[in-house]
């Protein structure tokens, strides 16, 4: 089927309401459009760039354990949490009451995301790892008792209300085999369709089945990832499109929208192309910018402290790439020595400018490596 000839599907009447029931995927596409072809050109050399990056920047796991906080707060955000990207490298004790609700789903959704990737290397992306990431992701937080790791068992909606909702997603006795469509056409390598218009063909279906009673937007937008990094377009998992998503809320929504109402999915595969390439060219700047800074941190800070004191700074500078707040007990306990010489120390990297104090009080003081984290909200 020529991608310009879709249909998204139809309407069905359940009791007092009307449920879509999209179409089956897992079939032969044709994509024969000259822009979108362009624009998948586009994106494959953007991910080839990002991909020779990553190869390049020593500590990569550290800095991709930055790349994961961000695409968690940034998805959750999509969900309307107010987490930032600070606050994921915070205890719950640090913050306030009313922000942990926020801040346990962001750590939920970072863990879910490491589990799925370390998961790939024993299990295919299929809807077992979506199920098995999901119980993940609610586990201990808001939506824990709708059935965490399970496809629903009833309708489900997005809006106030049932009977005022945006929209309403298949009944649930149409997901397992809508799902298991899904699994089969990301996996079917007959289906002639370049992976990155798959997985947005996929994350669009994704989003429309609404197979889970809760987290199906930061399921499938981290489904997006997971496809990318089990099919070897990644060689590191570098690349979240959240954030992307996050600053284009609207359109975002109202491009899936648009796919189900309109059959306007030639559109929705511009916008998705568009982020590919917009998100992996911003990813390689901000390959570039640790590299120069890490350069600048060894050329004119490290060598300011003594001999004595330079394994210690050198250990500190190394665990701010994957730690980026700390308080004087971690770093005591990092180095193994006195809370007063761990004072020491971080009160030099606050004189060298590498470390900002973001509380402004004297007990329970937490320091930021402000410099790395503002290269990762630009």
């Amino acid at each position: 089927m020529d991608i310009a000839e879709f249909r998204a599907g139809h309407y069905e009447p359940q009791f007092e309401y009307e449920s879509f029931v999209p179409e089956f995927i897992h079939h032969d596409w044709i994509l024969a459009d000259g822009e979108v072809l362009e624009l998948l050109g586009q994106a494959d050399r953007a991910i080839g760039e990002l991909n020779a990056f990553a190869s390049l920047a020593p500590d990569i796991a550290f800095f991709i354990r930055m790349y994961v906080a961000k695409e968690a707060t940034q998805s959750s955000r999509i969900e309307g949490t107010q987490t930032n990207i600070e606050d994921a490298f915070k205890s719950a004790a640090d913050l306030d009451p009313e922000q942990r609700d926020d801040w346990a789903e962001v750590r939920n959704y970072i863990k879910a995301i490491n589990f799925a990737i370390e998961r790939l290397e024993t299990l295919p992306l299929s809807n077992r790892l979506l199920r098995e990431t999901h119980a993940l992701l609610l586990e201990g937080v808001r939506g824990e008792h709708k059935m965490p790791g399970e496809f629903r068992q009833s309708q489900n909606w997005i809006g106030v209300s049932l009977k005022n909702a945006a929209f309403v997603p298949p009944h649930h006795e149409r997901v397992p085999e809508l799902m298991s469509d899904l699994e089969l056409f990301l996996h079917d390598a007959r289906v002639g369709v370049p992976p990155l218009i798959k997985i947005a063909v996929a994350h669009y279906q994704f989003e429309t089945i609404h197979p889970f009673l809760d987290g199906n937007g930061r399921l499938g937008r981290l489904m997006i990832s997971l496809y990318l990094a089990s099919h070897g377009l990644l060689n590191r998992p570098a690349l979240y499109l959240s954030d992307y998503f996050e600053r284009n809320k609207t359109a975002y929504i109202d491009h899936l929208m648009a796919v189900r109402e309109g059959d306007h999915l030639r559109a929705w595969l511009v916008f998705f192309l568009f982020g590919v390439s917009e998100t992996a060219r911003q990813s390689v700047e901000v390959f570039r910018g640790i590299l120069a800074l890490k350069e600048r941190i060894e050329r004119e800070v490290l060598p300011r402290f003594s001999s004595r004191r330079q394994a210690s700074a050198q250990l500190l500078m190394r665990h701010l790439y994957q730690q980026p707040i700390v308080n004087i007990e971690q770093v005591s306990d990092l180095l193994g020595t006195s809370t007063n010489t761990a004072s020491d120390l971080i009160r030099d990297f606050v004189s060298y400018g590498v470390l900002n104090d973001i509380t402004g009080r004297q007990r329970g003081r937490l320091f930021a490596f402000r410099e790395y984290f503002d290269l990762f909200s630009r």
